[in-house]
């Protein structure tokens, strides 16, 4: 009995890290609400993750575990979105005399004054641990969320932002860079046009031009 349960939780460890592909996506571990999610492919998902209302992840795109998405949520192209991450669009009405909206007031009548805002994730968008992310908000590409940040607005295109509320510490890239990289569009590339242009992956663009 004892030699059993020691081969379960060696197997239970061995299999920690393992992904299972699940249609487009592929799974680690218990993940609720996959059915809630439209995916576009190459795409990761770790445990424990759950997934509620109207969600689009893009190509290659990646979620770390204990992450929690609800509402209504596009998310980009390889976007990388660390473990515990929450996104939930909507919120309780607070111009209201009550924000109860649970079934023990009026039945839960009240339930029908939520808001529920969109939130939009551009593409290549780094977001670090334990990021709250809250309804009607856009990340523009590029952009890094630092951990533990609580994202109130919209997030400028390749602006790194911390903090709670979060703000922005400082620009990726100058502007004339960034123009030349929203024309590149690389994310919407074939992994045939990106091996073309795979040396531009390895060029510090702080110090040097795109072409």
């Amino acid at each position: 009995m004892i030699r059993k349960l020691i081969f379960k939780i060696i197997e239970k460890v061995l299999n920690y890290n393992r992904f299972e592909q699940k249609g487009k996506v592929k799974v680690n571990g218990l993940v609720k609400g996959l059915q809630n999610v439209k995916f576009e492919g190459g795409n990761l998902v770790a445990n424990n993750c759950n997934f509620s209302g109207q969600i689009k992840i893009g190509k290659n795109s990646t979620l770390g575990y204990n992450s929690t998405i609800h509402g209504k949520v596009t998310i980009g192209k390889y976007c990388q979105l660390g473990p515990y991450l929450s996104i939930i669009t909507t919120n309780h009405p607070t111009e209201y005399l009550s924000i109860y909206v649970n079934k023990q007031l009026f039945n839960g009548e009240l339930l029908k004054l939520k808001t529920n805002k969109k939130t939009i994730i551009g593409n290549d968008v780094w977001v670090g641990q334990n990021v709250s992310v809250l309804g009607g908000v856009s990340i523009g590409n590029g952009a890094v969320i630092a951990a533990g940040s609580v994202v109130t607005k919209d997030v400028p295109k390749y602006s790194i932002v911390a903090g709670v509320p979060a703000k922005i510490i400082k620009m990726r890239f100058k502007d004339s860079t960034i123009e030349e990289i929203e024309k590149l569009s690389w994310w919407d590339m074939s992994n045939t046009e990106l091996e073309k242009i795979k040396p531009l992956f390895f060029k510090n663009l702080n110090k040097t031009e795109i072409n």
